[in-house]
């Protein structure tokens, strides 16, 4: 591979129903300062896990072998779409991945349910989104011999997701309300600024480069998918 792209993240809800009557919604009780839903916590964790596992490999040899890259994406190697967004670059990259998982997955979990049904919705819809993040960057650099690793594509789809239920006070809102055209020109900003200095931004990763790409296509991808996914969830 003649580079390594890593995905860097910038730095949220539940399953529709029919909303409390005005004035008479509870007021929440405290809770512990991290209450996330338990598919976002085994996500978080696979990710820790994962990177302790990878780092007692060579990085290089890691993404030989797992790293997506459109080259091989041409040559029939389409699996490195998934198994590209377990694989992380060092310690900083994986637990910002993790931060940013935790931050805008809890909204799209708690949409879909707590139950088995609902995290395997969440869990589908997260890979989803890190394929087709995977699918915008290769459309960017066709035919490349360039690698791209990292959660952070899947994370933007989650992110992007989010924001059509924030949009939606909890269900899936309009696609360009006022919450997914602010955060994903936000987003759009930051990745602006990736592109020119990207080196900067990934810890000890001086001769890698960021993934802008697959974070703007993971948005997308994320905001279009929450409401087919919602979907397909109300009527399982």
């Amino acid at each position: 591979m003649t580079a390594v792209f890593f995905e860097v993240p910038a730095s949220g809800g539940s399953r529709p129903g029919e909303p409390d009557p005005p004035g008479q919604r509870p007021a929440p009780a405290p809770g512990p300062l991290v209450n996330a839903p338990w598919p976002v916590a085994a996500l978080v964790v696979t990710i820790v896990l994962g990177y302790l596992l990878q780092s007692r490999f060579p990085l290089e040899s890691v993404t030989q072998w797992l790293a997506f890259s459109p080259a091989l994406l041409l040559e029939g190697h389409p699996e490195r779409m998934i198994t590209s967004v377990f694989v992380h670059g060092n310690w900083a990259h994986a637990l910002m991945n993790a931060a940013f998982i935790l931050a805008f997955g809890a909204p799209v979990a708690r949409f879909f349910g707590p139950n088995v049904g609902g995290a395997l919705d969440f869990f589908l819809f997260y890979l989803f989104c890190g394929v087709l993040a995977c699918g915008g960057f290769a459309a960017l650099h066709w035919g490349q011999n360039v690698s791209l690793i990292g959660a952070s594509g899947a994370a933007s789809g989650l992110m992007g997701g989010a924001a059509r239920l924030i949009g939606g006070n909890g269900r899936v809102g309009p696609i360009f309300s006022r919450a997914v055209t602010g955060m994903g020109l936000g987003w759009l900003i930051v990745n602006i600024i990736m592109a020119f200095a990207g080196g900067l931004l990934v810890p000890d990763g001086s001769s890698a480069a960021v993934g802008w790409e697959a974070h703007l296509a993971g948005f997308v991808v994320g905001v279009l998918l929450i409401g087919p996914f919602g979907w397909v969830a109300q009527r399982r």
